[in-house]
């Protein structure tokens, strides 16, 4: 039994077409998964969906062997599952350390959740050094860790991330990806939708194309980079591929 499973998705926003159009999709335990595809395709909707922002309006999205439809977001949390949206979701006017603690929230265990702030702290020393410091007057870097880091906190079974390097410096966004690479080396399982196709499938153990809200290619990650139709169409070798 996969980790997760996606059987048939139909999903959209309000009253709206349908964005998801019968999506499947497997991930398996202590992977990481990058799903890449034009904008437009459903990525994002994907991960909404999953995490309870969104709910089918057909199809299954199973996690570890329960059928997650209709649960709340928060429900979808305290089963193992941590989504951190492109927005990055923090509290702005909380400190550094109230964020990492807004984290664990779901942790009853406080000793725990303390001992993993530790741990995220050591994983990013920058955050411990202004762990007093405001949200919002990181930088985008600095706020970007600080989401990874209240993950940490959590240590869910799976973790979701929305193009987790939109709008980061070269250099931090290689930084950001062995960081993604840390998650699986500590047990966790990463979903992740990376519009920087090249280097998200680099980083990933299998790859997924979605497009026009359907799953049309997935397997190895060094697949689907070595496949000519793939870096044709995807990854910017000849990027005219859904106005033709």
């Amino acid at each position: 039994m996969s980790l997760l499973e996606i059987d048939g998705v139909v999903a959209g926003y309000g009253r709206g077409p349908d964005i998801l159009r019968g999506v499947d999709l497997t991930v398996e335990e202590g992977e990481v998964q990058c799903i890449i595809g034009p904008n437009g395709a459903g990525k994002s909707t994907l991960l909404k969906t999953i995490a309870g922002l969104l709910r089918p309006r057909k199809g299954r999205v199973v996690f570890q062997g329960e059928v997650l439809n209709g649960l709340r977001p928060d429900q979808i949390i305290r089963r193992g599952i941590a989504f951190l949206p492109q927005e990055r979701s923090l509290f702005p006017d909380m400190t550094v350390l109230e964020n990492l603690r807004m984290g664990g929230y779901a942790l009853e265990d406080k000793s725990l959740m303390s001992e993993r702030i530790e741990e995220a702290f050591a994983q990013f020393p920058i955050l411990k050094e202004r762990y007093k410091q405001k949200a919002r007057t990181l930088s985008g870097g600095q706020q970007q860790m600080l989401v990874m880091g209240r993950a940490l906190v959590l240590r869910p079974h799976l973790v979701m991330l929305d193009e987790p390097s939109l709008g980061l410096a070269p250099q931090i966004v290689a930084q950001l990806f062995e960081i993604v690479r840390g998650f699986k080396d500590q047990g966790m399982t990463v979903l992740m939708v990376e519009q920087n196709a090249r280097q998200g499938l680099n980083c990933a153990d299998r790859g997924c194309v979605l497009d026009l809200g359907q799953r049309v290619f997935d397997g190895p990650a060094d697949g689907i980079l070595d496949d000519p139709r793939i870096q044709e169409l995807y990854l910017g070798t000849q990027k005219k591929a859904e106005t033709s």
